[in-house]
């Protein structure tokens, strides 16, 4: 059994402060105790609004390891993950974006000491995307929760944006992570036992951050190194366009139904180890 606790490695946005919240209390829950995150704020971010969510961030008893501001070009993440890894020191990091909530078909513990009885040096997880019923894009209240505000999980990454599901969620210190945790190149991981990832980032306001990220990778204000990203942010925007303003969560594609981040998903390690296995990177050529 593990001894010490894995530390969350994190790189964060100007996201609401109750989204932090919740974030920080469900990988307290799952037993995490050392958070190690950096924040970074792009220059369109009011000062209010950066110290604001440092703030909150104390009042949660975590202090940020660092904090930077401008340009977010695609590689600005993986320098700033990286110095947070290199921080952290020896052991298990678990990786997670503030909007992803991780869930786990056993504890930590237990996940852990079985990669390391099979001989895994990483462990995989699997987007499910969050979306509003009706496919709105909604804001939400603490009240009422995230799991309520964003009943239906679904396959939107990759049916839809052609974007890479896949997701390392817990690594080994010396593991080298590709950008995004998407890959962890040379690393097996096992197949049968996936973590699903509860992909919260369908929330209201989110529509201008891709019309941003668009227009900023377009416009070279920030770098990228594939235009991926772009391409991704701008086949949600044609969806939302075609469909009245709302993701359409009755196409069979996207296989949306009810989920909870209270129990896994049903018939999940076989519908995850189908995807896992069978994903491919699309061919990125600008066009449709």
């Amino acid at each position: 059994m593990l001894s010490t606790p894995p530390a969350l490695i994190a790189v964060i946005g100007p996201i609401d402060p109750p989204l932090l919240a919740a974030w920080v209390r469900h990988y307290r829950h799952l037993g995490i105790e050392r958070f190690l995150i950096a924040f970074h704020f792009p220059e369109h971010v009011p000062d209010a609004r950066r110290h604001e969510l440092q703030a909150a961030s104390r009042e949660l008893g975590i202090i940020p390891t660092g904090t930077s501001t401008g340009p977010w070009h695609e590689h600005t993440n993986t320098q700033l993950r990286d110095a947070l890894r290199h921080k952290a020191g020896p052991g298990w990091h678990l990786l997670a974006d503030a909007d992803e909530f991780q869930q786990y078909p056993a504890p930590l513990p237990e996940v852990i000491a079985h990669a390391q009885q099979s001989g895994h040096r990483v462990v995989g997880g699997l987007m499910l995307d969050r979306v509003a019923a009706g496919g709105h894009l909604a804001g939400w209240s603490p009240e009422n929760g995230l799991d309520l505000t964003y009943p239906l999980g679904g396959h939107l990454t990759h049916r839809l944006l052609h974007g890479d599901p896949r997701k390392i969620v817990l690594a080994r210190h010396d593991v080298t992570m590709a950008s995004g945790n998407h890959r962890a190149p040379g690393h097996r991981l096992d197949t049968d036992r996936i973590c699903a990832v509860h992909h919260f980032k369908w929330r209201s306001g989110i529509l201008d951050d891709l019309r941003r990220r668009v227009h900023h990778f377009t416009t070279g204000t920030w770098q990228e190194q594939t235009p991926a990203v772009r391409d991704e942010a701008s086949r949600l925007l044609a969806h939302v366009d075609q469909h009245r303003g709302v993701i359409n969560t009755s196409d069979p594609r996207f296989a949306f139904r009810r989920v909870s981040l209270d129990r896994m998903p049903s018939n999940w390690p076989t519908e995850a180890r189908s995807i896992f296995t069978t994903w491919r990177p699309f061919a990125h050529t600008g066009q449709d």
